[in-house]
């Protein structure tokens, strides 16, 4: 039994001398938090990065499961194995309450590289990935907004990552390669730094043990269980003419994005985790270049029949 033991230590030792991450320290930064500043971060940060819709509660009785208000930031949303995630995974406290001891710089590194204060590596559920993709300016933006939160006190649970992945996300975090955001006259590219922002790639595009599957890029069919009503399964929104959004006018692609604004969806009439009550709030032009974005995508067929599968009684 002693002998049982010392090897799985001696193994947990190992282990986690070969899963670290290459990330440098948190650089010296201190933002300055201008109104322009406030104003983008709110932005990106209610309608497009999703920061406040994955770190606050939410009214799951309602369509899309809006935020409740009063709970921005809050954190300690279970992301867990009911929806096949490989451990159950807690959403931080992002409110200055938790922060608030936080530099600019350790903000910074978390948000694009993936490592906490404390020098451990965040699971990528945050797309730090795609973060670190993104213009700097942006993320100064989101960190001068999420400072303006209220305070709230929240402690969170620590994780629990199923073995070998609790040593494996250790070596996960990494280096940003930040983008200049294009100009909006390039609504291709302006485009494709939305739908890296928005981590549109992540939910539309089938996963196997978190791999994307080849050839199967913006086709949908990833599946999401949704407590209380079913599985769900996300969209082709690949340029093929058939299965996915090859035929749509922009027009329509963008009347799909103010139509599904929870005000014209009465509850219980269906349900999505798609945060459609961010996307809603996107100005036309901005849907419109994700739109054009995804029509130069690579044609993918993948008939999703059967969006939702209803469990309720």
């Amino acid at each position: 039994m002693k002998k049982n033991i010392l090897l799985l230590f001696s193994l947990s030792f190992f282990l986690s001398g070969c899963f670290n991450h290459k990330v440098g320290a948190a650089d010296n930064l201190k933002i300055e938090r201008t109104p322009e500043r406030i104003k983008r971060g709110e932005y990106l940060a209610k309608n497009i990065s999703s920061c406040i819709d994955c770190h606050s509660s939410h009214d799951k009785n309602k369509f899309a499961s809006p935020v409740i208000s009063g709970t921005e930031g809050k954190g300690g949303e279970l992301f867990g194995k009911e929806e096949g995630l490989p451990g159950n995974i807690y959403a931080p406290n992002i409110t200055p309450d938790h922060l608030g001891s936080w530099t600019d710089g350790e903000l910074f590194r978390a948000i694009t590289s993936g490592v906490s204060k404390d020098n451990t590596s965040l699971f990528p559920l945050m797309p730090y990935n795609n973060f670190g993709k993104m213009d700097k300016e942006d993320i100064l933006s989101i960190i001068s907004y999420i400072r303006t939160l209220k305070p709230i006190k929240n402690e969170i649970p620590k994780r629990e990552l199923d073995f070998p992945l609790n040593f494996i996300v250790n070596s996960m975090p990494q280096n940003p390669n930040f983008q200049t955001i294009p100009k909006k006259s390039d609504s291709i590219n302006y485009g494709k730094y939305l739908v890296n922002a928005a981590s549109c790639f992540t939910c539309h595009t089938q996963m196997n043990k978190g791999e994307p599957i080849k050839d199967m890029d913006f086709a949908g069919g990833e599946k999401f269980k949704i407590k209380n009503y079913g599985t769900i399964f996300s969209s082709n929104i690949s340029s093929d003419k058939e299965t996915g959004i090859g035929n749509w006018t922009k027009e329509s692609f963008i009347k799909r994005f103010k139509d599904y604004s929870p005000k014209n969806i009465k509850n219980n009439e269906f349900q999505t985790v798609m945060p459609w009550y961010n996307y809603t709030e996107m100005p036309e032009d901005e849907i419109g270049a994700i739109y054009d974005y995804l029509k130069t995508t690579k044609p993918i067929k993948n008939l999703i029949e059967n969006r939702f599968i209803s469990e309720k009684k």
